[in-house]
């Protein structure tokens, strides 16, 4: 029988010490758990372990003599996810404290297991004195890279705290009904008869609300391609795009296709969807294939069309650009820890090619929509700002949200407005 939290500890120590991404550790390492329940486990530790790795690893710079990062790393991350279970998921100390010592052993080193229990029985008795430091320090009150936390500042400098509080909270489960198969009503009748607490979001027309994550493979209606899971700020897309019947439609950096789908879901479109990827090219086409839906797959580089482009203008084109994902931490709490400031400016570079490629491939009276999961200007504003300044028929439309606020040009969602991810939106019309 596989100890769950030694299983973790191995998990997150790749995570944040070997740069593997938390999704990635979650595949390779969950099938080894049969039971849903460890699994749900497993899940909860590598997030929570992930968002809080830089509170909790140095508080372990005051408890350990010696550093176990480099020598002991699976230990190190187990002592981290033992100040985890005592602090964010609050389990009951004693069994945290045993189940931790535990798998100690079960990493095959039983001779760190009093070590751990007495780093653990410290931490609970000193906890009041051993808080108080961690929270009068930023990056350790907040548990975000010092450069990021600086960049949230300048760039939304009345909103930064409460991003911060965002990134650090547990994010709902929003549902997306697959307007093919079901009603979101009839969706919400089946959520509810499963026991689920769910509830219709308030003004996104597809979106189902769930407090807390879970194995959506095992709600009612998974199996059946009757929805898919997409936060509440990505299925803002559709609506911006306003695709009609017919038409030809790009959807740029695709994978892994939550917004090609809703789209397909939506209306009769000849969409083609674009990544350069061809692994995650196969999982749009999964994704594709539950719901019942249809669209012609390209393997792609986005800033070079001329490689894959029929030479055909596009009625819309959607651009999801490769970003900082720094919007979305509270879903992706692993990014905080893989993210560095060195590649903002190697991102806005791309972004800005991937706009001036795509542009010619507009045709008049079209319609182009530019989202970024980022919070950050320099890849949001910047980069429509550089294309509007080098191209004279492209012309900013003016819209608005329910939540987030306007941008300098566009619109932009930050993390935890309505509840929402981190979301950028421009919307340019060729003229």
């Amino acid at each position: 029988m596989t100890d769950t939290r030694a299983l973790a500890a191995t998990a997150l120590a790749e995570i944040a010490l070997r740069g593997t991404s938390l999704r990635e550790a979650m595949e390779r390492h969950a099938p080894r758990l049969a039971d849903p329940r460890d699994r749900a486990l497993l899940m909860a530790l590598l997030s929570e372990g992930a968002r809080w790795w830089l509170r909790f690893d140095p508080a372990l710079d005051r408890l350990l003599e010696q550093p176990l990062r480099r020598k002991e790393p699976r230990i190190h991350a187990l002592l981290v996810l033992g100040l985890v279970q005592l602090e964010v998921l609050h389990l009951q100390d004693y069994a945290a404290v045993a189940a931790t010592v535990e798998a100690t052993r079960a990493l095959k080193r039983p001779r760190l297991a009093g070590l751990v229990n007495a780093v653990l029985r410290r931490w609970q008795r000193e906890r009041v004195g051993l808080l108080a430091a961690l929270d009068a320090t930023p990056p350790t009150r907040h548990a975000h890279p010092v450069w990021l936390a600086a960049a949230i500042a300048r760039d939304w400098p009345d909103q930064a705290d409460a991003v911060l509080a965002a990134d650090n909270l547990e994010p709902p489960l929003m549902l997306r009904a697959n307007r093919r198969r079901t009603t979101r009503e009839a969706l919400l009748e089946r959520l509810h008869a499963d026991g689920q607490t769910a509830t219709l979001h308030p003004w996104l027309a597809d979106a189902i609300v769930l407090p807390h994550s879970g194995d959506v493979t095992r709600l009612p209606g998974f199996a059946e391609g009757l929805f898919a899971v997409q936060d509440g700020a990505a299925q803002a897309a559709a609506d911006l795009l306003d695709a009609r019947p017919g038409q030809r439609v790009l959807d740029a950096c695709a994978a892994p296709g939550g917004k090609a789908c809703h789209l397909l879901e939506r209306t009769d479109l000849a969409l083609t969807a674009l990544d350069s990827d061809p692994a995650r090219l196969r999982r749009i086409g999964q994704n594709l294939t539950r719901l019942g839906l249809h669209a012609d797959l390209r393997a792609g580089d986005a800033a070079v069309p001329s490689a894959w482009w029929d030479g055909q203008p596009y009625d819309r084109i959607l651009i999801d650009a490769p970003c900082s994902a720094t919007g979305v931490l509270r879903r992706r709490p692993d990014v905080r820890l893989h993210r560095r400031e060195g590649d903002i400016p190697t991102l806005a570079a791309l972004q800005q090619r991937i706009l001036a490629a795509l542009w010619p491939l507009l045709r008049p009276g079209g319609k182009l929509v530019y989202a970024t999961c980022s919070l950050l200007r320099a890849e949001n504003e910047a980069a429509v700002q550089s294309l509007l300044a080098d191209t004279p028929d492209a012309r900013p439309l003016s819209f608005t949200l329910p939540a987030g606020q306007a941008a300098a040009v566009g619109w932009q969602i930050l993390p935890g407005d309505g509840d929402l991810d981190g979301m950028y939106y421009a919307v340019l019309a060729k003229q």
